[in-house]
């Protein structure tokens, strides 16, 4: 006999245990490769031949009774009458007792972000509890009832227990759910006064995504008080967050957009008009119309009509004269991505001048040009015709400024003429013993460098003049600064030189280039300066001020020691007199050794080098976002202060002698003869790429 079939026939332990098959058969589900967590192994279903069966078992009407019926019973009035039941005579007298006071966060009647319900979420709960039988959707609605009547501390617990017992899939669905829920509008559940505080921290583009996203963040995001932190944060400074800077307004513009503001923000007064001065005053020989004829209340009442509709119009003028703040900062931001992608329209000036443009300078819709021709042109902007010439000099012109009335113009022949340039009538004449490089009108004074190697202070209002001595070569250039009662000067003897008006001397002296110095400029008082070095440390960039201190941003403070430093940096005069401003933090010099430099006035360092010209810098211009050079190679550079040249402007036939710039505007001429106007304003997309990027 076989040893197998003499073996008996044994069954193994527990072969008729169930539990024991169920575990047999997870195991080799386990030890099954292909077996995968899914929603039919892994959330403790029955065995695919009970799939049929109910899983949830017919509650019967006595268990109900039992144990549901009585737990909705004490908790939904809860819910329904937040206040609940009165159970005592001291909770029906309390009438301070708030509604909502058994209400979240979340579910308060009168909670501003209180969603709707989802109307797709809902019908699709909707659809899959119809696809179930009737017992299990009585059992499924059975726990969704006792959740929702059940208490606080109640619901914490039936979460925890369900949480525990959730498979993988389950967390999964838990987790997107919850995520959903917790968003809210929290803007329309602050005040605004919070609101308006959270949306200032915004930039421009997220406040523009923030305007789509309903009709109470788009007002929150068009308030005017939000875009005036903008233009506060960006206009005429570069923002520390973003990197952008916008120009300011050119100056009349902006004196007439605040007269506006404020045209707009008056109410006009009763006026007084021809009617009712005639009502009020009778004509001769007739008497006086007294409250008691029939005409009176009608002519009171054509007073007040009158009234009203000036009232109206005024008001429709104001309306119209009022420019939101986003609207200003638009303006600026289409400039300031013109002047960054170098996206302009340009004019040429030529023809008029036999000799080439020495200097310039506009504004507004007037372009004034001297040349070596001996001539002073003014021309008109728009159309780009002169409107008037004025001459008088007998040698070529090196220098001129003009402003609403007056120009004054430096010449080779060792004049300075000033002149009415409205009707081209010279007023006065003054006199150097060489020729006249560079003038400078501030106030009521008048500075001007000369080949004599002196510079001399003409005072209006008192009529005295004074020489300044000290440079050992031409002096090119000369810049007053009256706040601080200061002057700077440039000259052939590769220095420059700080002077003190009151005592006429020498504060200080630069030195550093190594050729003769064409520029100097004394940079306004909110030019910040942050090189590399400063931003990789992320360190704190100062800023000039005439409060006499480098004035950093408000995260820091300079000691009293420290600022008295900085004043006898400047002086004597500065320590005992604390309330005199302090020079200009700021100044960039040119130099025929082909590079531009910024300097620390007080310490007398160069703060940094400006290299890329190949011949030497003959025009500067400045204001606290760029700089403009023009060389003797023929170039325009545009220069952001931290010493990355922007773009290169090509054209001239011929070394370019001066540059002016302005919020929207940049010009240039040169030997030969021209003057080129960039305008970058206006829409980009009637504007072309000017320039090369550097």
């Amino acid at each position: 006999m076989n040893r197998r079939e003499q073996q008996p026939h044994t069954t193994p332990s527990g072969a008729n245990n169930p539990r024991l098959q169920k575990s047999s058969v997870s195991a080799m589900a386990t030890d099954d490769g292909n077996a995968q967590p899914s929603k039919t192994n892994c959330d403790r279903r029955r065995p695919e031949e009970e799939g049929d069966a109910s899983r949830l078992h017919h509650m019967s009407q006595q268990l109900v009774g039992q144990i549901v019926t009585p737990f909705l019973r004490e908790h939904i009035p809860g819910i329904y009458a937040p206040v609940g039941k009165p159970e005592s005579m001291a909770m029906m007298n309390n009438p301070t007792k708030d509604p909502n006071s058994k209400y979240c966060y979340r579910h308060r009647p009168d909670s501003k972000c209180r969603r709707a319900a989802d109307e797709s979420k809902m019908a699709l709960i909707q659809r899959d509890l119809e696809s179930l039988p009737s017992g299990d959707r009585q059992a499924i609605t059975n726990v969704w009832s006792l959740f929702s009547a059940a208490p606080t501390k109640h619901r914490e617990l039936m979460l925890q227990g369900i949480i525990t017992q959730c498979c993988f899939p389950q967390l999964s669905t838990v987790s997107r759910e919850v995520q959903e829920q917790l968003k809210i509008d929290f803007l329309s559940a602050l005040p605004d006064e919070l609101s308006l505080k959270i949306i200032c921290y915004l930039d421009c583009a997220s406040l523009c995504k923030a305007a789509q996203v309903s009709r109470r963040w788009h007002a929150l995001s068009g308030d005017d008080a939000v875009w005036h932190r903008m233009c506060e944060q960006h206009i005429n400074r570069k923002c520390v967050k973003c990197g952008w800077g916008l120009p300011r307004l050119e100056k009349k513009r902006l004196k007439e957009w605040k007269d506006q503001r404020q045209a707009g923000q008056l109410m006009p007064t009763r006026p007084r008009t021809p009617v009712a001065i005639a009502a009020s005053a009778p004509s001769p020989g007739k008497r006086a119309a007294s409250p008691s004829d029939d005409e009176g209340p009608a002519k009171r009442a054509c007073v007040n009509s009158i009234y009203h509709s000036t009232e109206l119009v005024l008001g429709k003028e104001r309306q119209k004269k009022f420019r939101p703040w986003k609207d200003v900062y638009r303006d600026r931001f289409r400039v300031g991505s013109n002047w960054k992608y170098g996206r302009c329209s340009m004019k040429t000036f030529r023809g008029e001048h036999t000799n080439g443009v020495t200097c310039l300078q506009f504004e507004e819709d007037i372009l004034a040009t001297g040349s070596y021709d001996s001539t002073i042109k003014l021309w008109n902007i728009e159309t780009g015709q002169v409107i008037r010439t004025l001459e008088g000099h007998t040698s070529g012109i090196r220098a001129l400024q003009f402003d609403n009335r007056l120009l004054v113009s430096g010449s080779l022949d060792s004049t300075v003429k000033i002149w009415n340039w409205r009707t081209g009538v010279c007023i006065n004449t003054l006199h150097h013993q060489g020729g006249v490089i560079s003038v400078h009108m501030d106030g009521d004074l008048l500075a001007s460098g000369s080949i004599d190697r002196t510079i001399k202070v003409f005072n209006f209002k008192t009529n005295i003049s004074w020489c300044l001595r000290g440079h050992t070569d031409w002096v090119n250039h000369v810049r007053l600064d009256v706040a601080s009662r200061t002057l700077f000067s440039a000259s052939d003897d590769l220095t420059v030189k700080l002077w003190d008006l009151d005592t006429q001397t020498c504060i200080k002296t630069y030195e550093g280039h190594v050729a003769h110095v064409q520029q100097v400029l004394p940079l306004p008082d909110d030019f910040e300066f942050e090189d590399e070095q400063s931003r990789e440390a992320d360190t704190v960039s100062v800023s000039s001020h005439r409060s006499g201190t480098p004035a950093p941003r408000p995260s820091s403070s300079l000691s009293s020691s420290v600022a008295d430093e900085e004043r006898a940096a400047y002086g004597r005069l500065f320590i005992e007199n604390p309330d005199r401003a302090l020079p200009p933090r700021f100044m960039l010099t040119g130099s025929l050794d082909n590079t531009m430099r910024l300097w620390d006035t007080a310490s007398g360092k160069t703060l940094h080098h400006y290299f890329g010209h190949v011949e030497g810098i003959w025009g500067l211009a400045a204001d606290t976002l760029r700089f403009v050079t023009g060389a003797n190679d023929a170039t325009v550079k545009i220069w952001e202060p931290s010493g990355k040249c922007e773009r290169t402007f090509t054209g001239h036939a011929g070394p370019v002698t001066c540059v002016g710039l302005s919020d929207s505007r940049m010009a240039s001429g040169g030997e030969d003869g021209e003057v080129r106007l960039y305008i970058f304003e206006g829409d980009p997309s009637v504007t072309e790429e000017v320039g090369t990027p550097c």
